[in-house]
């Protein structure tokens, strides 16, 4: 770790790649000048720009970016890039060792315990929600239609009109209507 640290320091670094600083703008537009002119011109692999590809890629060169691996194989040659690559290939054989165990019955089991009361509970909520909805449909059916007798059915003069059994809210249905529409 110390090596890595003292080369970065070495070769002007002093910051580590994983850390970024803030920059003012001009130095951000220098900086972006610095990488375009590297592109152009092919990159330019220094301490700072292996550890940060190191740390994205890991220590296996073939993992890199097609771009960069030239210039990495290069840089990989000198001292400190032999001390990053360690550390990255470090890193990749502890991620690589890493085994998940598998869950035990009882963990299995409460999974499954849970799953199954949170679906039923979604059942009831949805069955809950339909009655409500169905419940709902209907009074609004039954207040349309109150309405709609209320507005339909004419005014009624008390003193001109006598209540039979012909009388619907319509009108009077009675037996010279009838024949009437023959």
């Amino acid at each position: 770790m110390a090596d890595i640290y003292r080369a970065l320091w070495a070769s002007g670094g002093g910051r580590s790649a994983s850390f970024p600083t803030r920059m003012g703008m001009r130095q951000q537009v220098a900086r972006g000048r610095q990488m375009a002119e590297d592109i152009e011109d092919g990159p330019a692999m220094d301490a700072r720009r292996f550890a940060a590809l190191a740390e994205a890629y890991g220590g296996d060169l073939r993992r890199w970016p097609q771009a960069e691996r030239d210039a990495a194989a290069a840089f990989a040659s000198s001292e400190t890039g032999q001390a990053i690559s360690r550390r990255a290939h470090t890193l990749d054989a502890l991620l690589d060792s890493y085994r998940v165990r598998h869950p035990g019955k009882a963990l299995h089991d409460t999974i499954l315990r849970t799953a199954d009361r949170y679906i039923v509970r979604r059942r009831r909520q949805r069955f809950w929600w339909l009655g409500l909805g169905l419940a709902g449909i209907g009074l609004a059916g039954a207040i349309a239609g109150l309405a709609l007798v209320t507005v339909v059915t004419p005014e009624v003069q008390p003193d001109h009109y006598v209540l039979d059994a012909n009388a619907t809210a319509f009108g009077d249905a009675g037996p010279d209507m009838i024949e009437e529409d023959l």
